[in-house]
């Protein structure tokens, strides 16, 4: 089949959602829906008890949430579907902003109760900066909520998006029917049932079909009246605004019982966007360019801590990949061929021989890739656009088994190569301090230590208040700098100079102080400038 084929096939896309809001559970049952997998794994009793098919980390199961992105590839009415469960809470949102450079398109989960939440405004922002489509689909609808409409009005006004609902409840929790399909005039039954699919729905010929009040009785006129306001209030549903990230279709429904998974799911297959073009240091690079080139978004150590496996997932941008064959790696100016990439589900690994744009490809690695990396077919190019941001907790790390050391050198350099957390050296001695975006993860951080490298450690609290990654041409217009707060600069894990400002007032006064110095509050991971060390002491 030729690469062009193939790239049709393909759809990449990201959940993205507040905590608890449903997105785990959605997952799932997309799984459950394409065959995937054939039992529902959020269910739990007291004699059954099973974590989310996604949800593959030993913490993520002691704790009942997702800290790192997992990829999750599965087959549907002959498309090949790339699936990026990402984390929800906020202390990991970092992880999630990355894996938003890597997909095509996301679904937006919304808890119909407590509506938009701080979470996803953040996260709608990232996907609003690249015009990513958006499907969002509005969930819990089994449970006493809030209004539709109010909710869909919430959607517009914080999220910063025309909507279009392609669906429509008929009721809510204890009197919720089902929802009434606007794209295809079928209503769809809503029967709870947490393990089996249903498929009770029954099409009608339009709104004026007199089946309508056979079937609802006094609720047809309810539900006329509803959509025809709908109709009358949205503009007719376009494909071509979806696809430019300006209006999201709208879909209500009950992840937990299977409900509107499905008609989602179809939908999405139909509208949602392919492989698209990626920007380079030398310009866009189609997915249709017939030599292979991708970029690594994220990295996973000890993804089976039986074997002490370290993975780097890459996204592939043009061309097909091939197993054992060389591709250059941009970074390091050397090529390197693969004898195991693999393809996901969730931790279990496939032995995979050829990859198309689109895919997500697992790759071994003994510490060759780094965040940001592209592999080429032997052109001399990189991705753009995978961002790394200024953390917003900051710990100093300390080992608390001297015969340890080398472990904990080794876990929290594999570690934080996976872009969780961020490494800085201080520049005149050994102390290293740990920046985060929340205090959670150096809960995960300590855990993953002690568990997977045997390293029992401890952060200590210090005074920072924002990293700041340093530019300038002259050392002389850094003088100030290096004299007077040498002891507050760092360098990160790629070389490059950080200053770790212990106030708000300390960073304004550093500015004013070094009017020729820039200070950056994010960089490209890759990223590898080290124009700054140097002379001025």
């Amino acid at each position: 089949m030729s690469i062009a084929k193939e790239i049709e096939k393909r759809k990449t896309f990201a959940i993205i959602s507040h905590p608890d809001a449903g997105k785990t559970t959605l997952t799932e049952k997309l799984l459950l829906f394409s065959g995937a997998i054939h039992i529902a794994g959020a269910v739990k009793s007291n004699k059954i008890k099973k974590s989310a098919a996604s949800d593959f980390m030993e913490i993520e199961k002691q704790r009942g949430i997702s800290v790192a992105t997992s990829v999750l590839s599965f087959d549907y009415r002959g498309y090949k579907i790339n699936l990026l469960d990402t984390p929800g809470h906020k202390d990991f949102a970092e992880d999630t902003y990355r894996t938003l450079t890597a997909v095509d398109s996301v679904i937006l989960v919304i808890d119909a109760v407590k509506g938009v939440e701080e979470q996803t405004e953040k996260l709608m922002r990232v996907c609003r900066m690249r015009n990513t489509p958006v499907i969002v689909f509005i969930n819990k609808m089994d449970r006493e909520g809030r209004p539709p409409v109010e909710l869909l009005d919430e959607v517009e006004e914080k999220l910063d998006i025309r909507v279009r609902p392609l669906s429509w409840p008929l009721g809510m929790g204890s009197s919720f029917k089902g929802v009434y399909n606007l794209y295809r005039n079928s209503f769809a039954f809503f029967r709870p049932s947490k393990q089996t699919i249903e498929d009770d729905v029954r099409v009608f010929d339009g709104l004026d079909d007199p089946a309508l009040a056979e079937t609802f009785g006094s609720d047809a006129a309810a539900l006329r009246e509803e959509i025809d306001l709908i109709n009358g209030v949205y503009d007719p549903f376009s494909v071509e605004t979806y696809l430019g990230g300006t209006v999201a279709p709208v879909f209500f429904g009950s992840a937990l019982n299977n409900f509107g998974v499905q008609e989602l799911l179809n939908t999405f297959v139909e509208i949602a966007p392919g492989p698209r073009a990626r920007p380079t240091t030398k310009g866009d690079v189609e997915p249709q360019h017939e030599r292979f080139s991708g970029f690594v978004f994220k990295i996973h150590a000890n993804l089976d801590p039986k074997h002490r496996d370290r993975i780097a997932f890459l996204r592939v941008c043009s061309g097909r990949f091939e197993r054992n064959t060389f591709y250059h790696h941009v970074r390091l100016d050397r090529d390197i061929k693969f004898a195991n990439p693999a393809s996901f589900m969730a931790a279990t690994k496939s032995l995979l021989e050829e990859a198309y744009p689109g895919d997500v490809i697992g790759l071994y690695d003994s510490g060759t890739f780094a965040i940001g990396d592209t592999l080429t077919e032997g052109e001399a190019f990189m991705y753009k656009g995978i961002p790394r941001f200024s953390p917003e907790v900051f710990r100093e790390l300390r080992n608390l088994d001297p015969f340890k050391t080398k472990q904990l050198e080794k876990g929290i350099a594999q570690l934080t190569d996976e872009g969780l957390a961020q490494l800085f050296t201080q520049r005149t001695s050994n102390r290293k301090v740990i920046g985060v975006v929340g205090e959670l993860q150096f809960d995960v951080l300590k855990y993953r230590l002690l568990n997977e490298f045997g390293a029992n450690s401890d952060f200590v609290p210090i005074s920072a208040h924002k990293a700041v990654w340093v530019r300038f041409t002259d050392p002389k217009d850094a003088e100030e700098l290096f004299s007077i707060r040498g002891n507050f600069l760092y360098y990160d894990k790629n070389g490059n100079l950080v200053y770790l400002a212990e106030s708000e007032y300390a960073l304004r006064m550093v500015q004013q102080k070094n009017p020729n110095v820039r200070f950056l509050l994010s960089v490209e991971h890759n990223d590898q400038t080290v124009e700054m060390e140097g002379t001025v002491s």
